[in-house]
Formats: C-alpha cells, sequence, structure tokens
C-alpha cells in the first residue's frame, strides 16, 4: 500500500519509530482479549478520522468494521471531542450519588428515544455489565432466578452475560452454575425446525420457546434476553412476529423481555433501536457502544416503570463506580445531538435500503461462495459457504478457517478493515460514511469474493 497519514505533524520517520515503540511495548506487557497471546500480530493505529483509520506505517484504510461495531458516528467526530474536552475543564469525575448535569442530561436525551415508557436510566461502563444488571433488577423484581436467552447470541464477557451468550465463547466459562436456559431462535437459513419460509420459522420457533417455558415451569423464570438483532452472531432479523410472540409470551407467564441493544441501538439499523422495527416495547433494555460511538465506556439499562417501582422505597443492591461518568455522558449528550441534528439515523436507513441491501443481493447473484446476505442499515452479514446447496460454511461454527484468513488479509491488503466472524463478513461501517465510502468498501468486497468462490463448489 503506498498511501500515507495525512496532516501528519511528527516527521515520518519519527512517527515511524513512535509506532514501533508501541508495538514493542504491546507485546511485551498488553495481554489482549479473546486470544492466544503468542499467536497473534496486531496491528498499530496511529490515527483516525472519520471513516477511515491509519496504521503505524500511514497506511489508510476504511473502517468497515466500526471497530467493534461502536464507532457509529465514525471516528474523533469533532462535537464529541469538544464536549470531551469542555467537560474536562469542568469536571472530569464524580461519585454516581452526585448530581451532574452531563449525566442528567445523558439520561434525558436516552429516555426520550427509547420505545413506551423506559424513562429510568441505570448508567454502567459497557455492556457487558449493562446486561448483568438488568437481569439482576429482573431477579429482584420477579423473585425468580433463572433466565431464557438464545444460542446464536453474544451478551457480554463477564461471568452472568457469558453464561448468558449463546456462541462458543461461553463454553471455557461454563459451569452450569448461573441459571441460564438457551433455546433456539428463528434462523431460517439455518433452521432448527426444518421451515422452509419465514411463516413457519416464526410460528415454530414461538412453539419450541412455549414448549421450553413450560418444561422449564415458568414461576421459576426471571427474564428472557434477546438481541433485538443478533449481532456478531450472525446479524439474522427475526421474522415478522417473533418479537411480538416473544412479548405476548413474557407478558402471559410474568417473564421480564429484556432487549440487548448494545451492538444493534443508536442508529445500527436505521432506527434508534433496532426493536423499533417489530413495533414491541421490552421491560428493560441494555445499551452501550453506539450511546457515544465509544469515545469514552459507558453502557446502561432503560427501565420500565413497574420495574422502577419495585425500587421505589427498596435499595438496589448494585452499583458502580463511574456510573454515568461525567467524561462519557458529556460525549453522550454529544453524540445523540449529533446524531440528531446531522440526521444520522435517517442517513443509515437510507444507506442500508438503497446502497448496501442491492449491493449484497447482487453479490448473491455474482458469487457462488455467497450463502446468504441479511440485514438493516448499516447491520449486515454475508454469509460464505463452500456448496450453496449443503450450505457447509467457509469456517467452522465457533472457528477461522485458512479461507477466512486469507479473505481477511485481502480485504486488509486492499485498504478496507472488515469485521469477520466464523464463516460470515460483516458489513457495518459508521452510520454517517459517506455513500462514496461505502460504494468503494462494496467494490472491495466484490472483489474479494472473487476469492472465495475459489474455495466454494
Amino acid at each position: 500500500m503506498t498511501s500515507t497519514l495525512e496532516n501528519v505533524t511528527l516527521p515520518q520517520q519519527e512517527a515511524a519509530e513512535g509506532a514501533r515503540r508501541a508495538y514493542e511495548l504491546d507485546r511485551k506487557h498488553v495481554f489482549h482479549s479473546w486470544s492466544a497471546q503468542d499467536l497473534i500480530d496486531p496491528m498499530v493505529i496511529s490515527a483516525a478520522e472519520g471513516s477511515h483509520v491509519w496504521d503505524g506505517d500511514g497506511n489508510k484504510y476504511l473502517d468497515f468494521s466500526s471497530q467493534l461495531v461502536n464507532t457509529n458516528i465514525g471516528h474523533q467526530h469533532p462535537a464529541v471531542v469538544s464536549a470531551i474536552a469542555a467537560q474536562a475543564t469542568k469536571l472530569c469525575t464524580i461519585a454516581p450519588s452526585y448530581v451532574n448535569d452531563a449525566r442528567s442530561e445523558a439520561a434525558r436525551l436516552i429516555a426520550g428515544r427509547t420505545p413506551g415508557e423506559l424513562n429510568k436510566i441505570f448508567f454502567t461502563n459497557g455492556g457487558a455489565d449493562a446486561n448483568e444488571h438488568a437481569i439482576r433488577m429482573a431477579r429482584l423484581h420477579t423473585g425468580r432466578h433463572k433466565v431464557l436467552s438464545a444460542y446464536r447470541s453474544y451478551h457480554g464477557g463477564t461471568q452472568l452475560a457469558i453464561n448468558v451468550t449463546g456462541d462458543p465463547r461461553r463454553w471455557p466459562s461454563d459451569t452450569a452454575s448461573t441459571g441460564t436456559v438457551h433455546f433456539f431462535p428463528p434462523y431460517l437459513y439455518r433452521t432448527a425446525f426444518h421451515s422452509t419460509t419465514e411463516e413457519e420459522e416464526s410460528q415454530r420457533a414461538l412453539e419450541h420457546l412455549e414448549q421450553l417455558i413450560s418444561f422449564e415451569g415458568p414461576s421459576t423464570i426471571a427474564a428472557l434476553i434477546l438481541e433485538s438483532i443478533p449481532g456478531t452472531a450472525g446479524i439474522y432479523v427475526p421474522p415478522p412476529g417473533y418479537l411480538q410472540g416473544v412479548r405476548e409470551l413474557c407478558t402471559r407467564h410474568g417473564i421480564v423481555f429484556i432487549a440487548d441493544e448494545v451492538m444493534s441501538g443508536f442508529g445500527r439499523t436505521g432506527t434508534w433501536f433496532a426493536v423499533e422495527h417489530f413495533d414491541v416495547v421490552p421491560d428493560l433494555l441494555t445499551f452501550a457502544k453506539g450511546v457515544n460511538s465509544g469515545y469514552v465506556p459507558m453502557g446502561g439499562v432503560a427501565i420500565s416503570p413497574e420495574i422502577a417501582a419495585t425500587f421505589g422505597k427498596r435499595v438496589y443492591p448494585g452499583g458502580l463506580t463511574y456510573s454515568g461518568h461525567p467524561l462519557a455522558a458529556a460525549a453522550a449528550v454529544a453524540t445523540i445531538n449529533a446524531m440528531e441534528n446531522e440526521q444520522i439515523v435517517q442517513h443509515a436507513a437510507a444507506v442500508g435500503e438503497k446502497v448496501i441491501g442491492p449491493a449484497l443481493r447482487g453479490f448473491t447473484e455474482r458469487h457462488r461462495s455467497v450463502g446468504e446476505v441479511r440485514g438493516k442499515g448499516v447491520f449486515w452479514a454475508i454469509e460464505l459457504v463452500k456448496d450453496r446447496k449443503t450450505r457447509e460454511p467457509l469456517a467452522p461454527y465457533g472457528g477461522s478457517s485458512p479461507e477466512m484468513n486469507q479473505l481477511v488479509a485481502a480485504c486488509k491488503s486492499r485498504g478496507l478493515l472488515p469485521f469477520a466472524n466464523f464463516n460470515r463478513i460483516h458489513v457495518v461501517p459508521p452510520c454517517n460514511t459517506s455513500v462514496e465510502d461505502t460504494q468503494k468498501g462494496l467494490a472491495v468486497l466484490d472483489a474479494v469474493l472473487d476469492i472465495a468462490d475459489g474455495f466454494a463448489a
């Protein structure tokens, strides 16, 4: 690659030496998540702006991953950077027991965009502890213990959240002692119910869930947690009627319905929250990532009046030192206002409908390695297979493959940072990525899929 970092203030040699030093110190001292430490070669990122990042050698990449699908308004948005700086000069930190204006305003803005009357906001440091606290609230509210969650899901890396998770990242930490029970969600492309239509898949998945509730004992189940549109697990959009059916089952049995919007929230699917696509109001809604585009760690739980009332005169036994941290809250305020002022949510919806969706559907016609594409807004997945008839994945469930590694390397060599998981490449650029940059990224993927076709029957 020949592109160089724009607007560099340090001499190129000095910048390169700084990148080398950062890499050496990283490999000596930093313990990386989800990694075998001796087998990784992490990329140095020296700068970022908008939808692009630059590595330590000055090479420029289009960020089609939004990092961990959290930089929803892109990198270094000037309004958010300015808000953090201004807050730092005013009040860097304060304990959560005190009122501060940034936290109060962030809560107001979030409550104004959640569905229904989810008007009380409990702030956390990220998505995993948001889900932990939502489950704790549900257990205390109902006096029950069990939690239902779906296979092919991800809810976080802390102990309860990882046990609620329904993908292989759970296995090393699963002691079967956290009161979690998993069920099959609808996923027509790899149906567990032998369905042939979305209507059949929705009906049969709901029948399965109803039977599981019956067998587990409704009076023992505190909560059911679902990603409104699952993210890392594959961006498989629930078929019509499914989430409404889940809502009805939870209401009928007094089960708290938790919508996990950590990845799908704040514009990612072309609405403020993905659950809006299905006209459903959960009892609790968890968020993180896009709430402030990941600029300062923040997550939270939006709480219904009924559950909030449980703790009106009863102490809620939980909290965090950095709950509603002023810098994170200021970043959230600036992010939400920027998304509103710049119509970023509407832009994400339009880009998904007019650019990404049509392009990916074209991929299915041109590339025999593409089994299925699916998504909404700027939240899409390309499912890659070795054989369309058998639907054998290009990488095994829970792992990667030399073929997928080659595709990721091909993306990077062409200046694209992809998001890949198992046998899928996800198309998840920032919500405000320009149409031109979106088309450039899609063109790279189109070329890389030519390589994938060589692996397919």
